[in-house]
């Protein structure tokens, strides 16, 4: 039985764009959000190019009907939808490659103003570089989670008909996949490895899927994902400070 309060999880991306906006945190926004604007550039450009040779590879395979080949216009909002799914957890997964050291900080920052305790001792520039290996062996064992998953799901949006269920199912991953990449954030600043995050986050899934949702909406909206990603982390350590963080005590 899935567990958690799926309406809760919602409102902590909104409770995340009212604390990046703290002075104390606006240092590791700001930063971030410059890199994040150049990823989404080139990002959008070479989706576009996949995205219409996708289009043209699926009416090639259709058989020559001509009610069939009338829903190219299907195929177009099916795969329009798929590809901004990918274009939003493609751009996350970057972005978050990237600035993965800033993002770590920003939630012990986050998780400093929200409980009046500090999560590590150390807070200097130099603490933040040497984090920056563990923290990209984080980002790739997300990645390594995530691609086998979004392959499946790519191949069956390939296939005519069944890919109705595609766009679907993408959304509910990706929703998933965004809960565990931000509360990661949280959750690595306590030493809590990423299976066990997977199982955390089990325990409350409801609560996760309802995070990720708005997370996974924000990020395919041009201009609004660029700061979806810094809000996301801090209504991240919202969320791990009051669903999960007591379970790691």
């Amino acid at each position: 039985m899935l567990k958690g309060n799926f309406f809760r999880g919602l409102g902590y991306l909104g409770e995340g764009f009212g604390l990046i906006r703290q002075p104390g945190l606006r240092l590791f926004v700001v930063i971030p959000l410059i890199i994040n604007i150049l990823l989404f550039g080139l990002l959008f450009y070479f989706l576009a190019e996949l995205f219409t040779a996708m289009i043209a590879a699926a009416m090639a395979w259709l058989p020559d009907w001509a009610w069939l080949q009338a829903l190219d216009w299907l195929f177009w909002l099916l795969y329009g939808v798929v590809i901004l799914l990918m274009l939003a957890y493609g751009f996350v997964i970057v972005a978050n490659l990237i600035g993965s050291p800033f993002y770590g900080y920003l939630a012990e920052l986050t998780e400093k103003q929200l409980t009046g305790q500090e999560v590590s001792t150390d807070d200097s520039g130099s603490a933040i570089i040497k984090d920056i290996p563990r923290a990209l062996w984080r980002e790739v064992q997300k990645i390594a989670y995530y691609l086998p998953r979004a392959l499946g799901l790519f191949i069956i949006g390939l296939i005519p008909v069944v890919n109705l269920v595609a766009a679907v199912l993408w959304f509910l991953f990706n929703s998933w996949m965004m809960a565990l990449q931000y509360v990661d954030y949280p959750a690595d600043n306590h030493k809590v490895s990423f299976p066990a995050l997977r199982k955390l986050l089990g325990d409350t899934r409801l609560s996760a899927l309802g995070f990720g949702l708005p997370v996974a909406l924000a990020a395919m909206v041009p201009v609004l994902n660029l700061f979806v990603v810094p809000a996301a982390v801090c209504g991240a350590t919202a969320y791990w400070v009051r669903e999960n963080g007591s379970n790691t005590q």
